[in-house]
């Protein structure tokens, strides 16, 4: 199965990324193939639907729909910013959204996240989990925040506490295996589904008074 790993962080020394290139090992080592992808690939405008309208998805959404399209899961450690989403992601997500079939739909999604705060991240993270969700993706139920993550980490970027250490290696492996388990009835990749279920998904990627056609 391939797994799709990304910090949503554009800053050089950022403590998601640290956190995430731990998770995409574990990953690896559970026998993942993990495509570690740097958020700079997705570099984006702000979402502007006269923009999308006259010239379709940007390079950036471009890339980051295409590498999701190759993946039948992601991990996705996410900042918190204010207590809530971090713009540049929500940016992305809402981009991304736009291509048809929805890119997001079925992705198996596991959120980790590193703040030097005593809560880790946890609060923008069920704020990250709301657009994903509604844009159709099996957010895992499980979510890894990281307090005080600016002494967390070791001069060669490991986690210095055996126990988190240990923590992230079960809850990662453990999102592997669910991944594995649902990825082939969610996976565009497989079988042909019935065609009552083909009509079902089709549904649910027309445009619906739950989302909208941008204005």
């Amino acid at each position: 199965m391939k797994i799709l790993a990304f910090a949503a962080s554009l800053r050089r020394g950022s403590l998601n990324r640290k956190l995430i290139a731990l998770a995409a090992e574990v990953a690896r080592t559970a026998g993942a193939e993990v495509d570690l992808a740097e958020f700079r690939e997705f570099e984006l405008p702000i979402y502007d639907g006269d923009l999308d309208a006259s010239a379709g998805l940007p390079p950036g959404a471009q890339e980051l729909k295409r590498r999701l399209d190759q993946a039948a899961a992601v991990l996705l450690a996410a900042p918190e910013y204010n207590y809530s989403v971090a713009g540049p992601l929500k940016n992305a997500i809402d981009w991304v959204s736009r291509a048809r079939p929805m890119p997001w739909r079925g992705k198996s999604i596991y959120l980790l996240s590193a703040s030097p705060s005593p809560m880790g991240g946890i609060r923008g993270l069920w704020q990250t989990r709301i657009p994903l969700e509604g844009c159709g993706a099996l957010v895992f139920p499980d979510m890894f925040a990281l307090p005080h993550a600016n002494e967390a980490f070791d001069g060669a970027g490991r986690l210095r506490d055996a126990a988190v250490a240990a923590r992230l290696e079960r809850e990662v492996v453990g999102f592997v295996r669910l991944a594995e388990a649902v990825a082939p009835a969610c996976s565009a990749h497989a079988p042909a589904a019935p065609v009552k279920q083909a009509e079902i998904a089709k549904a649910l990627e027309s445009e619906t008074e739950l989302q909208p056609p941008t204005r």
